[in-house]
């Protein structure tokens, strides 16, 4: 009785607890409701409430009325229906979030769409380069066997063409050598390099004496077959190596000359004059070879072919024409200075030279007929020609001497292969 007695009083206390909550203006009433007494307290949210919070619209559950009840309890059930609550609340945010990236989505959809056509076209490029090498990584040895038949077929040919092009660079390196030294030069070496130049061109004309290579520099047709591009392309190339040992010995020739009878101002004339002419000359020789290869048209029908071949070597001529002119420019500015009594400065006075300390600032040696240039500097004449060939300005003060450099004065030989 006595623990009855005080259940009943503590039901009674919770009961008017209750209905105090329920009446005060709180917006979170506990509800002593018996189901809910088990498990804890229970709040009850107002529709006023609950429609500002966010995400509250958007909730998936049904609707159940004016109030809402969210339990709290601190037992272990309590645990579960916060574990509710949260879980509700986070779907509610949840599709709220959802509702604004599908929003969203529909903004950037073109973007996307721009982004994934970029990256399918990076991506078949990719394919495309993935499917070149896979190709080339197949196909290797069959090219590599194929390379190797073309060196055995053609390996005379190869032989000489490497022949010529080492000789080329040995004899141009060692003529501009001799060039710089001046009176140090080495007349045997110079005449070494006539001898190796004019034996190399004779053991190319003999070693393929049944093609009379050698008519190609009389503008003549070497006896070829004229319809064969690459014997018609082997020819061009052999013949300007030829020309270009032909003017390279020239150049050999005035270094022969004794200092007395050239100075080296005269023979940087004789160099420039010597190469306009040699590149002028490379640029006509191919002409009769490929003008008889355009014309000859033997597979084709005689009209058709004779009128396609004409008008494709008339082509060919006008490239000519135009290319001679370039060259009539500069090569008329060559003669200009090779006729004018060009000279760097004035004859420095014997006062000058003492107070310039009677050394060149570029040979460090006595000086040799000094030349004062419009800095006052004074150098030999022969350093200062030779500095000018390359430089506009003063090798001291770096103020511009001339307006205009002179190629081609140290003896050097273009490298440039016509084979047109």
């Amino acid at each position: 009785m006595k623990l009855r007695a005080q259940y009943d009083r503590g039901a009674y206390c919770e009961s008017r607890r209750a209905f105090k909550l329920r009446d005060s203006p709180d917006p979170m009433q506990p509800d002593p409701s018996p189901q809910e007494e088990k498990n804890g307290l229970s709040l009850t949210l107002q529709p006023e409430l609950l429609a500002r919070m966010p995400g509250a619209g958007s909730a998936s559950g049904p609707e159940t009325g004016d109030d809402v009840r969210v339990p709290i309890g601190s037992s272990s059930g309590s645990t579960n229906g916060r574990g509710a609550t949260s879980r509700r609340l986070r779907t509610a945010s949840h599709s709220h979030s959802h509702s604004h990236g599908h929003t969203h989505s529909h903004e950037h959809e073109s973007d996307s769409g721009e982004s994934d056509l970029e990256s399918g076209e990076s991506n078949s490029s990719l394919s495309e380069l993935r499917y070149l090498l896979r190709w080339l990584k197949k196909s290797l040895p069959f090219i590599v066997i194929l390379s190797a038949k073309l060196v055995i077929q053609h390996a005379l040919g190869l032989a000489v063409a490497v022949g010529l092009f080492t000789t080329f660079m040995y004899v141009n390196k060692s003529i501009q050598t001799q060039v710089f030294l001046h009176d140090r030069r080495r007349k045997l070496h110079c005449a070494w390099l006539l001898l190796f130049l004019t034996s190399s061109s004779l053991l190319v004309f003999y070693t393929f004496h049944t093609q009379s290579l050698y008519r190609c520099l009389i503008f003549a047709n070497a006896t070829i077959d004229s319809q064969n591009f690459w014997e018609v392309l082997w020819s061009v190339g052999v013949t300007n190596f030829i020309v270009k040992f032909f003017f390279m010995g020239l150049k050999c020739l005035i270094l022969l000359i004794p200092s007395p009878l050239m100075t080296y101002r005269r023979r940087g004339q004789w160099y420039m004059l010597i190469e306009e002419m040699g590149q002028l000359y490379q640029v006509i020789a191919p002409v009769p070879l490929w003008f008889r290869y355009l014309v000859s048209y033997d597979e084709m029908d005689t009209s058709v072919g004779l009128t396609l071949g004409i008008l494709l070597a008339l082509v060919y001529l006008i490239m000519k024409i135009l290319a001679l002119y370039g060259l009539s420019g500069s090569l008329q500015k060559t003669l200009r200075t090779f006729f004018s009594s060009e000279v760097n400065g004035a004859p420095a006075s014997p006062a000058q030279v003492r107070e310039a300390g009677d050394i060149c600032p570029i040979c460090q040696a006595d000086f040799k007929q000094p030349r004062v240039l419009v800095c006052q500097h004074i150098f030999c004449e022969e350093c200062i020609a030779q500095w000018l060939n390359q430089e506009r300005t003063c090798p001291l003060c770096r103020n511009i001497i001339t307006d205009k450099v002179h190629k081609w004065k140290d003896g050097a030989t273009s490298a440039y292969l016509q084979i047109y």
